[in-house]
Protein backbone atom coordinates (compact mmCIF):
# COMPACT_ATOMS: atom_id res chain seq x y z
CA UNK A 1 0.00 0.00 0.00
CA UNK A 2 0.89 3.80 -0.77
CA UNK A 3 2.47 5.03 2.35
CA UNK A 4 2.66 8.82 3.13
CA UNK A 5 4.76 11.25 5.37
CA UNK A 6 1.72 11.71 7.78
CA UNK A 7 -1.50 10.48 8.04
CA UNK A 8 -4.91 12.19 6.54
CA UNK A 9 -7.02 13.61 8.67
CA UNK A 10 -9.96 12.06 9.60
CA UNK A 11 -12.10 14.43 11.59
CA UNK A 12 -15.27 12.55 11.39
CA UNK A 13 -15.06 8.92 10.79
CA UNK A 14 -13.07 6.08 12.23
CA UNK A 15 -9.81 4.40 10.31
CA UNK A 16 -10.46 1.81 7.94
CA UNK A 17 -8.43 -1.15 8.31
CA UNK A 18 -6.02 -0.82 5.25
CA UNK A 19 -5.80 2.84 6.85
CA UNK A 20 -4.24 1.35 10.17
CA UNK A 21 -2.41 -1.56 8.03
CA UNK A 22 -0.70 0.93 6.32
CA UNK A 23 0.25 3.23 9.41
CA UNK A 24 -1.76 5.74 8.67
CA UNK A 25 -3.43 6.33 12.06
CA UNK A 26 -2.52 7.07 15.52
CA UNK A 27 -2.81 5.77 18.93
CA UNK A 28 -4.90 3.74 19.98
CA UNK A 29 -5.90 2.65 17.01
CA UNK A 30 -2.78 2.18 15.16
CA UNK A 31 -0.60 -0.61 13.88
CA UNK A 32 1.12 -1.51 17.18
CA UNK A 33 -1.98 -1.19 19.02
CA UNK A 34 -4.06 -3.74 16.52
CA UNK A 35 -0.77 -6.30 16.59
CA UNK A 36 -0.78 -6.28 20.62
CA UNK A 37 -5.09 -6.82 20.14
CA UNK A 38 -4.41 -10.07 17.60
CA UNK A 39 -1.59 -11.31 20.22
CA UNK A 40 -3.18 -10.62 23.73
CA UNK A 41 -7.04 -11.05 22.81
CA UNK A 42 -7.82 -12.81 19.36
CA UNK A 43 -4.66 -15.39 19.86
CA UNK A 44 -4.07 -15.22 16.31
CA UNK A 45 -1.45 -12.76 15.38
CA UNK A 46 0.42 -15.21 13.18
CA UNK A 47 -2.06 -14.06 10.45
CA UNK A 48 -1.09 -10.39 10.70
CA UNK A 49 2.22 -11.47 10.80
CA UNK A 50 1.88 -13.74 7.69
CA UNK A 51 0.35 -10.58 6.01
CA UNK A 52 3.61 -8.30 7.21
CA UNK A 53 5.58 -10.87 6.04
CA UNK A 54 4.49 -10.46 2.64
CA UNK A 55 4.13 -7.34 2.18
CA UNK A 56 7.83 -7.09 3.17
CA UNK A 57 8.39 -9.70 0.64
CA UNK A 58 6.71 -7.20 -1.69
CA UNK A 59 8.97 -4.06 -1.25
CA UNK A 60 11.61 -6.31 -1.13
CA UNK A 61 10.90 -7.30 -4.91
CA UNK A 62 10.21 -3.82 -5.61
CA UNK A 63 13.78 -2.93 -3.90
CA UNK A 64 15.48 -5.52 -5.98
CA UNK A 65 14.02 -4.07 -9.32
CA UNK A 66 14.20 -0.49 -8.57
CA UNK A 67 17.85 -1.46 -8.20
CA UNK A 68 18.17 -3.08 -11.02
CA UNK A 69 16.68 -0.28 -13.19
CA UNK A 70 19.03 1.92 -11.58
CA UNK A 71 21.89 0.12 -12.24
CA UNK A 72 20.75 -0.76 -16.26
CA UNK A 73 20.51 3.35 -16.79
CA UNK A 74 24.02 3.51 -14.92
CA UNK A 75 25.96 1.17 -16.92
CA UNK A 76 24.31 1.86 -19.99
CA UNK A 77 23.40 5.58 -20.37
CA UNK A 78 22.73 5.70 -23.70
CA UNK A 79 19.60 2.85 -23.45
CA UNK A 80 16.57 4.90 -23.76
CA UNK A 81 18.51 6.09 -27.38
CA UNK A 82 18.15 2.77 -28.54
CA UNK A 83 15.38 0.81 -30.48
CA UNK A 84 14.85 -2.03 -28.63
CA UNK A 85 11.37 -2.74 -27.48
CA UNK A 86 13.02 -4.63 -24.27
CA UNK A 87 15.24 -1.80 -22.93
CA UNK A 88 12.53 0.05 -23.63
CA UNK A 89 9.47 -1.93 -21.77
CA UNK A 90 12.21 -2.56 -18.58
CA UNK A 91 12.86 1.26 -18.35
CA UNK A 92 9.35 2.02 -18.97
CA UNK A 93 7.93 -0.75 -16.56
CA UNK A 94 10.78 -1.90 -14.22
CA UNK A 95 9.82 -0.99 -10.59
CA UNK A 96 8.18 2.42 -11.16
CA UNK A 97 4.32 1.28 -11.19
CA UNK A 98 3.44 3.01 -14.72
CA UNK A 99 -0.11 1.97 -16.14
CA UNK A 100 -0.45 1.95 -19.33
CA UNK A 101 -4.29 2.25 -19.52
CA UNK A 102 -3.36 6.18 -17.50
CA UNK A 103 -3.09 7.05 -14.06
CA UNK A 104 -5.30 5.87 -10.98
CA UNK A 105 -6.37 7.85 -8.52
CA UNK A 106 -7.27 4.65 -6.23
CA UNK A 107 -3.56 4.19 -4.20
CA UNK A 108 -4.55 0.94 -4.17
CA UNK A 109 -5.37 -0.30 -7.41
CA UNK A 110 -1.89 1.67 -8.36
CA UNK A 111 0.40 -0.55 -6.01
CA UNK A 112 -1.45 -3.56 -7.71
CA UNK A 113 -0.38 -2.31 -10.85
CA UNK A 114 3.09 -1.67 -9.73
CA UNK A 115 3.64 -5.43 -8.01
CA UNK A 116 2.30 -6.88 -10.82
CA UNK A 117 4.80 -5.21 -13.02
CA UNK A 118 7.25 -6.12 -10.47
CA UNK A 119 5.91 -9.93 -10.44
CA UNK A 120 5.99 -10.07 -14.50
CA UNK A 121 9.16 -8.82 -14.45
CA UNK A 122 10.74 -10.92 -11.99
CA UNK A 123 9.36 -14.12 -14.00
CA UNK A 124 10.97 -12.54 -16.85
CA UNK A 125 14.39 -12.77 -14.98
CA UNK A 126 13.72 -16.12 -13.36
CA UNK A 127 13.40 -17.40 -16.22
CA UNK A 128 16.69 -16.74 -18.55
CA UNK A 129 17.76 -12.79 -16.87
CA UNK A 130 20.92 -12.96 -15.14
CA UNK A 131 21.43 -9.33 -14.59
CA UNK A 132 21.25 -8.31 -10.81
CA UNK A 133 21.99 -5.79 -8.71
CA UNK A 134 25.15 -6.79 -7.52
CA UNK A 135 26.80 -7.34 -10.77
CA UNK A 136 26.00 -3.97 -11.85
CA UNK A 137 28.86 -0.89 -12.20
CA UNK A 138 26.88 0.74 -9.11
CA UNK A 139 27.04 -1.71 -6.78
CA UNK A 140 29.88 -3.67 -6.69
CA UNK A 141 30.98 -1.50 -4.11
CA UNK A 142 28.78 -3.60 -1.60
CA UNK A 143 29.48 -7.41 -2.82
CA UNK A 144 31.78 -7.80 -0.26
CA UNK A 145 28.95 -8.05 2.39
CA UNK A 146 27.19 -9.90 0.18
CA UNK A 147 29.26 -12.70 0.49
CA UNK A 148 28.72 -13.30 4.67
CA UNK A 149 25.26 -13.35 3.79
CA UNK A 150 24.09 -10.71 5.02
CA UNK A 151 20.50 -9.74 4.21
CA UNK A 152 18.09 -6.93 4.93
CA UNK A 153 16.85 -6.55 8.37
CA UNK A 154 13.06 -7.31 8.81
CA UNK A 155 11.72 -3.73 9.31
CA UNK A 156 9.54 -3.50 12.52
CA UNK A 157 5.93 -3.14 11.53
CA UNK A 158 4.76 -2.41 15.20
CA UNK A 159 7.54 0.18 16.50
CA UNK A 160 6.41 3.54 17.44
CA UNK A 161 9.90 4.90 16.86
CA UNK A 162 9.78 4.36 12.94
CA UNK A 163 8.05 7.61 11.34
CA UNK A 164 4.61 6.76 10.05
CA UNK A 165 4.13 5.92 6.64
CA UNK A 166 7.82 5.18 5.96
CA UNK A 167 9.33 2.08 3.75
CA UNK A 168 11.29 1.09 6.29
CA UNK A 169 11.83 -2.16 4.02
CA UNK A 170 13.86 -0.53 1.48
CA UNK A 171 17.43 -0.96 3.04
CA UNK A 172 19.35 1.72 2.58
CA UNK A 173 22.61 1.42 1.71
CA UNK A 174 22.68 -2.69 0.86
CA UNK A 175 22.15 -4.35 -2.09
CA UNK A 176 19.25 -6.92 -2.45
CA UNK A 177 20.67 -9.87 -3.86
CA UNK A 178 18.24 -12.29 -6.07
CA UNK A 179 19.17 -14.78 -3.60
CA UNK A 180 17.64 -13.30 -0.94
CA UNK A 181 14.06 -12.86 -2.55
CA UNK A 182 14.20 -16.65 -2.98
CA UNK A 183 15.04 -16.79 0.77
CA UNK A 184 12.16 -14.77 1.68
CA UNK A 185 9.78 -16.50 -0.54
CA UNK A 186 11.03 -19.75 0.96
CA UNK A 187 10.69 -18.51 4.62
CA UNK A 188 7.19 -17.68 4.17
CA UNK A 189 6.62 -20.84 2.61
CA UNK A 190 7.85 -23.07 5.47
CA UNK A 191 6.90 -20.71 7.88
CA UNK A 192 3.36 -20.00 7.38
CA UNK A 193 1.88 -22.21 4.34
CA UNK A 194 3.43 -25.93 4.68
CA UNK A 195 1.31 -28.52 6.76
CA UNK A 196 3.15 -28.64 10.13
CA UNK A 197 4.82 -25.42 9.74
CA UNK A 198 6.39 -23.32 12.45
CA UNK A 199 3.22 -20.83 12.59
CA UNK A 200 0.56 -22.11 9.86
CA UNK A 201 -2.04 -20.08 9.07
CA UNK A 202 -5.34 -21.76 7.95
CA UNK A 203 -6.09 -21.14 4.59
CA UNK A 204 -8.08 -22.83 1.59
CA UNK A 205 -6.38 -26.20 0.06
CA UNK A 206 -6.51 -24.62 -3.13
CA UNK A 207 -4.35 -21.29 -2.28
CA UNK A 208 -2.14 -23.62 0.05
CA UNK A 209 -1.59 -26.16 -2.80
CA UNK A 210 -0.79 -23.05 -5.56
CA UNK A 211 1.70 -21.39 -3.44
CA UNK A 212 3.55 -24.83 -2.79
CA UNK A 213 3.52 -25.47 -7.01
CA UNK A 214 4.47 -22.11 -7.72
CA UNK A 215 7.67 -21.66 -5.27
CA UNK A 216 8.53 -25.35 -5.08
CA UNK A 217 8.21 -26.73 -8.30
CA UNK A 218 7.83 -23.36 -10.84
CA UNK A 219 11.05 -21.85 -9.31
CA UNK A 220 8.62 -18.48 -8.83
CA UNK A 221 9.09 -15.76 -6.22
CA UNK A 222 7.42 -13.06 -7.17
CA UNK A 223 4.80 -11.49 -5.30
CA UNK A 224 1.84 -12.23 -6.99
CA UNK A 225 2.59 -16.15 -5.76
CA UNK A 226 1.23 -14.74 -2.24
CA UNK A 227 -1.18 -12.50 -3.88
CA UNK A 228 -4.42 -14.81 -2.83
CA UNK A 229 -3.30 -15.72 0.27
CA UNK A 230 -2.52 -12.30 0.90
CA UNK A 231 -6.26 -10.99 0.39
CA UNK A 232 -8.06 -14.02 2.04
CA UNK A 233 -5.79 -13.17 5.34
CA UNK A 234 -6.67 -9.47 4.30
CA UNK A 235 -10.49 -9.81 4.47
CA UNK A 236 -10.35 -12.61 7.56
CA UNK A 237 -8.89 -9.99 9.73
CA UNK A 238 -10.96 -7.32 8.49
CA UNK A 239 -14.22 -9.68 8.87
CA UNK A 240 -13.30 -11.28 12.18
CA UNK A 241 -10.79 -8.91 13.98
CA UNK A 242 -10.91 -5.42 13.06
CA UNK A 243 -14.14 -5.10 14.50
CA UNK A 244 -14.12 -5.71 17.38
CA UNK A 245 -10.46 -4.23 17.57
CA UNK A 246 -12.20 -0.70 17.20
CA UNK A 247 -14.74 -1.63 19.65
CA UNK A 248 -12.16 -2.26 22.16
CA UNK A 249 -10.13 0.78 21.45
CA UNK A 250 -12.91 3.46 20.57
CA UNK A 251 -15.27 2.58 23.02
CA UNK A 252 -12.85 1.55 25.77
CA UNK A 253 -9.58 2.09 26.85
CA UNK A 254 -8.29 -0.95 29.51
CA UNK A 255 -7.63 -4.56 28.43
CA UNK A 256 -8.95 -7.88 29.93
CA UNK A 257 -6.94 -8.09 32.71
CA UNK A 258 -7.28 -4.50 34.20
CA UNK A 259 -11.32 -4.99 33.51
CA UNK A 260 -10.96 -8.77 35.71
CA UNK A 261 -9.43 -6.50 38.59
CA UNK A 262 -11.92 -3.99 38.40
CA UNK A 263 -14.54 -6.43 38.70
CA UNK A 264 -12.94 -8.05 41.86
CA UNK A 265 -11.73 -4.79 43.55
CA UNK A 266 -15.74 -3.55 42.95
CA UNK A 267 -17.14 -6.58 43.80
CA UNK A 268 -15.13 -6.52 47.30
CA UNK A 269 -15.67 -2.80 47.91
CA UNK A 270 -19.19 -3.04 46.67
CA UNK A 271 -20.25 -5.67 49.27
CA UNK A 272 -17.74 -4.18 52.59
CA UNK A 273 -19.66 -0.89 51.84
CA UNK A 274 -22.81 -2.60 52.14
CA UNK A 275 -21.90 -4.66 54.91
CA UNK A 276 -20.43 -1.95 56.90
CA UNK A 277 -23.97 0.53 55.67
CA UNK A 278 -26.03 -2.45 57.51
CA UNK A 279 -23.78 -2.68 60.46
CA UNK A 280 -24.03 1.00 61.32
CA UNK A 281 -27.58 1.56 60.43
CA UNK A 282 -28.31 -1.17 63.21
CA UNK A 283 -26.23 0.23 65.65
CA UNK A 284 -27.39 3.57 65.17
CA UNK A 285 -24.23 5.28 64.67
CA UNK A 286 -24.48 9.05 63.93
CA UNK A 287 -24.12 10.30 60.34
CA UNK A 288 -20.80 11.91 60.49
CA UNK A 289 -19.12 7.94 61.27
CA UNK A 290 -21.43 6.51 58.68
CA UNK A 291 -19.68 9.09 55.73
CA UNK A 292 -16.86 6.75 56.16
CA UNK A 293 -19.27 5.07 53.44
CA UNK A 294 -18.18 7.08 50.92
CA UNK A 295 -15.33 5.62 50.50
CA UNK A 296 -15.74 1.63 49.62
CA UNK A 297 -18.87 2.61 47.45
CA UNK A 298 -17.44 5.17 45.36
CA UNK A 299 -14.14 2.68 44.81
CA UNK A 300 -16.84 -0.02 44.09
CA UNK A 301 -19.33 1.88 42.19
CA UNK A 302 -16.28 3.47 40.09
CA UNK A 303 -14.18 -0.08 39.65
CA UNK A 304 -18.25 -2.40 38.46
CA UNK A 305 -18.98 0.36 35.95
CA UNK A 306 -15.00 0.76 34.60
CA UNK A 307 -15.18 -3.41 33.78
CA UNK A 308 -19.16 -3.15 32.29
CA UNK A 309 -18.47 -0.11 30.40
CA UNK A 310 -14.55 -1.53 29.44
CA UNK A 311 -13.54 1.95 30.27
CA UNK A 312 -11.62 3.98 32.77
CA UNK A 313 -13.10 7.50 32.56
CA UNK A 314 -10.52 9.43 34.32
CA UNK A 315 -8.32 7.62 32.42
CA UNK A 316 -10.01 8.27 29.27
CA UNK A 317 -10.53 12.10 30.23
CA UNK A 318 -6.66 12.32 30.79
CA UNK A 319 -6.12 10.89 27.35
CA UNK A 320 -4.79 7.64 28.17
CA UNK A 321 -5.38 4.23 26.64
CA UNK A 322 -3.47 0.52 28.36
CA UNK A 323 -2.42 -1.59 25.37
CA UNK A 324 -1.26 -4.01 27.71
CA UNK A 325 -1.43 -5.03 31.89
CA UNK A 326 -0.74 -1.02 33.33
CA UNK A 327 1.53 0.30 29.92
CA UNK A 328 -0.56 3.34 28.40
CA UNK A 329 -0.38 5.15 25.26
CA UNK A 330 -1.55 8.89 24.84
CA UNK A 331 -5.07 8.78 22.56
CA UNK A 332 -3.76 10.49 20.13
CA UNK A 333 -6.81 10.29 16.82
CA UNK A 334 -8.85 13.05 16.98
CA UNK A 335 -11.86 11.11 16.36
CA UNK A 336 -10.95 8.35 18.92
CA UNK A 337 -10.18 11.34 21.26
CA UNK A 338 -13.67 12.95 20.57
CA UNK A 339 -15.40 10.04 20.92
CA UNK A 340 -13.48 8.96 24.01
CA UNK A 341 -13.98 11.74 25.99
CA UNK A 342 -18.07 11.75 25.11
CA UNK A 343 -18.53 7.87 26.33
CA UNK A 344 -15.81 8.65 29.40
CA UNK A 345 -18.23 11.56 30.40
CA UNK A 346 -20.87 9.53 30.22
CA UNK A 347 -19.81 7.13 32.07
CA UNK A 348 -18.71 9.02 35.00
CA UNK A 349 -22.29 10.77 35.13
CA UNK A 350 -23.82 7.26 35.42
CA UNK A 351 -21.03 6.60 38.55
CA UNK A 352 -21.27 9.46 40.33
CA UNK A 353 -24.89 9.73 39.77
CA UNK A 354 -25.23 5.78 41.48
CA UNK A 355 -22.44 6.59 44.21
CA UNK A 356 -24.24 9.80 45.34
CA UNK A 357 -27.63 7.64 45.76
CA UNK A 358 -25.94 4.90 47.52
CA UNK A 359 -24.24 6.44 49.65
CA UNK A 360 -27.44 9.71 50.57
CA UNK A 361 -29.51 6.56 51.07
CA UNK A 362 -27.31 5.10 54.00
CA UNK A 363 -25.83 7.89 55.18
CA UNK A 364 -29.37 9.34 55.93
CA UNK A 365 -31.40 6.69 56.48
CA UNK A 366 -32.69 6.96 60.26
CA UNK A 367 -30.84 4.31 62.13
CA UNK A 368 -32.27 1.74 64.67
CA UNK A 369 -30.35 -0.08 67.37
CA UNK A 370 -31.17 -3.91 67.13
Amino acid sequence: MAHQQSPEPRPNRLPSFIEVLDRKTKPPVDLFSFYIYMRDQQRSVDYLDFWLDVSQHTHLCRHFVSELRRSILVETPDLEKTASKRSSYILDHMGDGNDPSGPSNDPYNEEKIKDQNVSAYLRQDNNGSNHSPQSSLGSRRSASAMRYGERPPRPSFISRNSPTGSDSSSPAGRVVARADIRASAEKILYTYILPGAEREVTLPHGILQDITVAIEEEGRDDPEVFDMAKDYTFQAMERDAFPGFLRAKVFGNIVPPSRFLRLVLGLIAFFAGMWAAFILIFLDKPKRIRCWLILPFTIGVYSLASHQYHMDPLLALAGLSEYTFCNFSRIEEPYVRKMMMRRASMVLFITVSIGVALICLFIFVPGHRL
